[in-house]
């Protein structure tokens, strides 16, 4: 396993050499280049392009520092303004990116990975071609080249006789067997030192939190606001509508009473089957806004009811230990709902699973079912309203949405909100 591992990151370490020494420096010189330019007003056009084509690039470097060693890195850009047509927009978009920490801090990373970066990048591979370089040397292909060019070095062993042949020998066997219990070290510390420019730093991330508690705001703002709306226009179109017709038909009644007895029966069947229709309709709305298992046995009953309700099989598996605040119960509720919902509806799904439990000071959810799949994440551009009202629900408690649904599915919803069990 450890040998697989070491072939495994010598090889990736090599590709961070090739790759990435071309890549960074290729970056790097363009961008400089670039930023030489701008008073020229050349420079205004091509600073975008390949600051946005580095970003792209440091990207990918965090990717692979979280798939390969399990280094996360979170990325501190700062969302750009509205695009604008023509010049000015192009300049304030290249004043935007270049006012921004993270624009400078990846020229650093830049330099250093194709300097430091790439030596220890280098060192995995390194101790592996040795365990293969000193064996092949042994064998007799150390006399032509000591004979052509004079000594031979091997490391730190001069390579003049057979002795010294299979002293190299034995020195890349030690470098490879050093190489497995090593290699995956050095790759974890080349991403380590590329974290420490690509991570944001402690000011980046306030005002990252500061944008984003911003935008959560207004997302609150205007979710009350269509929240109230859709009230005010079920009121109005279902409950309050049917009230207006049993008052006019309370009147009827009224004045054919004497006159005509039995129309009167009628007319007053009729109006208590609207008082009914319309205390179910107000029992609805109520459930709505706050159903009263919700407030009464907590989130975890609530939905297992509400799994009851839908038309597919939902297997529930709820491991709580105590109860959230309302408000999160209620995010939490209505974003499941949403989700299910939305499974029954378009993902042509047979069955669905909801797993929810508290773990590290959060709560996680997660409902998986065996559609078709296709969905996409809000973040992707590609997400419906349904979706994208999850996350924004979320985002005013400082929750994440995170959508992986392949074509041909499963697809997963996995939600997480920071709170604490009471």
């Amino acid at each position: 396993m450890k040998v697989g591992t070491a072939l495994l990151a010598g090889a990736r370490g090599l590709w961070l050499v090739i790759y990435g020494l071309v890549t960074s420096a290729l970056l790097f010189s363009l961008t400089l280049v670039s930023l030489v330019l701008i008073p020229l007003g050349i420079g205004v056009f091509t600073t975008p392009v390949l600051i946005g084509a580095t970003r792209a690039y440091a990207n990918q470097r965090r990717a692979q520092a979280q798939d390969w060693v399990g280094v996360g890195i979170a990325a501190p850009y700062r969302p750009l303004p509205a695009p604008r047509p023509g010049v000015v927009g192009q300049l304030e978009r290249c004043t935007s990116l270049l006012k921004d920490k993270a624009t400078w801090r990846d020229l650093q990373w830049l330099l250093t990975d194709m300097t430091a970066g790439t030596v220890v990048a280098l060192l995995p591979a390194a101790l592996l071609l040795y365990a293969l370089w000193g064996p092949v040397l042994a064998c007799g292909v150390w006399k032509p080249i000591v004979r052509a060019d004079g000594t031979q070095w091997f490391a730190f062993v001069p390579i003049t006789s057979q002795f010294t042949a299979n002293l190299a020998a034995g020195t890349g066997l030690a470098f490879g067997l050093l190489g497995i219990f090593v290699n995956q070290a050095l790759l974890r510390g080349h991403f380590l030192m590329s974290k420490q420019f690509l991570q944001p730093t402690r000011e980046q991330e306030l005002a990252l939190r500061v944008d984003r508690l911003t935008e959560s705001r207004h997302d609150a703002v205007d979710s009350s606001a269509a929240e109230l709306r859709r009230i005010e226009r079920d009121l109005h179109d279902g409950a309050q509508a049917r009230l207006v017709a049993m008052g006019m038909s309370l009147g009827t009644i009224e004045a054919l009473i004497e006159k005509d007895p039995a129309q009167a029966k009628q007319l007053l069947a009729a109006a208590r089957a609207h008082s009914a229709e319309a205390l179910t309709e107000l029992r609805d709305l109520v459930r709505g806004i706050h159903p009263p298992v919700l407030a009464e046995r907590g989130l975890g009953d609530a939905l297992r009811a509400l799994a009851l309700r839908m038309p597919l099989p939902v297997e529930v598996d709820v491991e709580l230990t105590g109860r959230a605040e309302a408000p999160v119960e209620s995010a939490a509720y209505f974003a499941v709902s949403e989700v299910l919902t939305n499974a029954a509806k378009h993902s042509g799904a047979r069955r669905v699973r909801l797993d929810v439990h508290h773990t590290e000071g959060s709560l996680r959810i997660a409902v998986t079912d065996n559609g078709r799949g296709g969905a996409q994440a809000p973040s992707s551009g590609g997400a419906g309203t349904g979706l994208l009202g999850i996350e924004r629900r979320l985002g005013a408690f400082d929750g994440v949405l995170a959508v992986s649904s392949p074509v041909g599915g499963p697809t997963m919803v996995t939600m997480e909100i920071p709170c604490e069990l009471r």
